[in-house]
């Protein structure tokens, strides 16, 4: 999970396609963060995906930083589609400006949906949820569940204590490096994007099927 010029240190598996991605799940805060560099960064990523033709999945709300990133990817006359519970939904948090919005009743069937709907996935700077909803989809790929890029974007070293961290869990015995090597990392909006169309996964046993996904975890993966 190191960066690299927004290259993905995958063992060499970062292999041109020629091939732009058509949809991106964006995960990220519903804060804005105290530094104006979040804002600035979400903005970037937002009008970026609309310029290229690249669609938004996102949490559907209209709140901190996922509020910038599709209010830039729609002014830029890009496609959004919103995933959002009915609970959050009832809150008043859903973007009313979305031409998609699909509510579901659980936190899981929007993940589910935010992954169905995506062909790679990017995690900005965000909280607890922004953590999990990332770590799951990166887990899937770990596991062949799903073949899908997942990139993180640092800005301002945010993920630097997280890429330490996970540097930690290959030294213990708990992740592969060549795991943590199928991350793309870059603090660049365009560069992460070039090398999510360019990825390729690691070369790793396929252990579990889509149907899986909903089973218990296994532990030490």
């Amino acid at each position: 999970m190191n960066e690299s010029s927004g290259q993905a240190l995958s063992s060499g598996k970062a292999l041109s396609s020629g091939k732009a991605l058509s949809s991106v799940a964006v995960y990220c805060g519903s804060s804005p963060g105290f530094d104006p560099a979040y804002a600035q960064a979400a903005a970037s990523l937002g009008t970026l995906l609309g310029q290229r033709g690249t669609r938004l999945v996102y949490g559907g709300g209209h709140v901190g930083l996922m509020g910038i990133l599709s209010d830039a990817a729609l002014a830029a006359g890009g496609e959004v589609h919103g995933v959002i519970t009915r609970a959050l939904e009832a809150k008043e948090l859903a973007h009313q400006s979305l031409a998609s919005l699909e509510v579901v009743e659980t936190m899981h069937e929007r993940k589910a949906a935010m992954a169905d709907k995506a062909d790679g996935f990017i995690m900005a700077p965000g909280g607890f949820g922004t953590l999990d909803e990332f770590f799951e989809v990166v887990t899937w790929t770990q596991l062949s569940i799903h073949v899908k890029p997942c990139a993180v974007l640092d800005v301002q070293g945010f993920f630097g204590p997280l890429r330490a961290q996970v540097d930690a869990m290959i030294a213990a015995g708990f992740v592969r490096p060549d795991h943590r090597d199928m991350l793309i990392v870059s603090a660049d909006p365009a560069a992460l994007l070039d090398q999510m169309a360019a990825w390729r996964p690691p070369s790793v046993e396929k252990w579990l099927g889509p149907r899986q996904r909903l089973q218990p975890r296994v532990d030490g993966l």
